[in-house]
């Protein structure tokens, strides 16, 4: 209480000050149509924009559930166009073939964990085997390679990035065609390799680098990234630096493919091997 009249006693001049000016603004503001008008308007605007702020802070927090949401929005998609296009290209189809010959599944997942700066990477995803993951699923994050799973539990799966020194997949030039073998040398997590071309293909700078459909694991046409420099490797082929499309330093949704014709195709080349 001594507080609260030491505190009156010391700021009376300023209270009673704004007292009066508040009774001369509501008298002012009362008593005139324009000056209430603008008094309105000012306070609408006020609270507009503080009403906006808040709002872009609740969008702000929000992020993280919308792009979920996208993201298992644009595996359903994948799912359905795979679907309608193995569809209309059957010929015969079986009784028991309820999928129409559809060539892979799609599935959304978060990446949990993740490495870049190792020899050989890996990453871990919040789904497993009872959410049907298998070994082999490639696993792609915005329509970019990003690794193959290599290890599957209940509810996590384990897949080795394409930045690992064991890393290998079938990968062409989107311009001609042409394919070659592509790896990660272990010293740039922004870079690959891509070798095997013929000196006598021609190429430049910025053209796609792409996944084949001699992958039985990926599907065909999936960026890997762009040619950034390349040079004669010695024979008659170039060793091509690939500039990654992905920003494996910031993986974190991703879809997961599941080839459903895998076991089939590669049995049939095991006979001729």
């Amino acid at each position: 209480m001594r507080n609260l009249l030491n505190f009156l006693a010391k700021y009376n001049h300023l209270i009673v000050f704004l007292v009066l000016e508040g009774i001369a603004l509501y008298l002012l503001g009362t008593s005139n149509d324009y000056h209430n008008t603008r008094f309105v308007r000012s306070f609408r605007g006020l609270t507009a924009g503080i009403e906006k702020r808040v709002s872009n802070a609740r969008s702000y927090f929000h992020l993280r559930e919308i792009s979920q949401s996208l993201s298992r929005e644009n595996a359903l998609l994948k799912t359905t166009i795979e679907q309608l296009a193995q569809k209309d290209d059957t010929v015969f189809i079986s009784v028991a073939d309820t999928t129409h010959h559809q060539h892979y599944t799609y599935t959304s997942a978060e990446v949990v964990n993740n490495s870049v700066n190792r020899q050989k990477n890996f990453f871990t995803i919040n789904k497993g085997r009872m959410q049907g993951m298998t070994v082999d699923m490639a696993v792609i994050s915005e329509d970019c390679v990003a690794g193959v799973i290599v290890g599957c539990s209940d509810n996590f799966s384990v897949a080795m990035s394409l930045l690992n020194l064991d890393f290998r997949l079938s990968a062409r030039l989107k311009s001609n065609g042409y394919f070659g073998s592509l790896s990660w040398d272990g010293k740039d997590c922004r870079t690959a390799i891509l070798s095997e071309i013929p000196q006598h293909v021609t190429f430049g700078l910025g053209d796609t680098i792409e996944t084949t459909s001699y992958s039985a694991i990926f599907p065909e046409g999936i960026v890997i990234g762009t040619v950034s420099d390349f040079e004669r490797a010695g024979g008659d082929f170039y060793s091509i630096q690939v500039a990654l499309a992905n920003d494996f330093r910031k993986l974190r949704f991703v879809t997961v493919a599941g080839n459903l014709m895998k076991e089939e195709r590669l049995e049939l080349e095991k006979q001729f091997q």
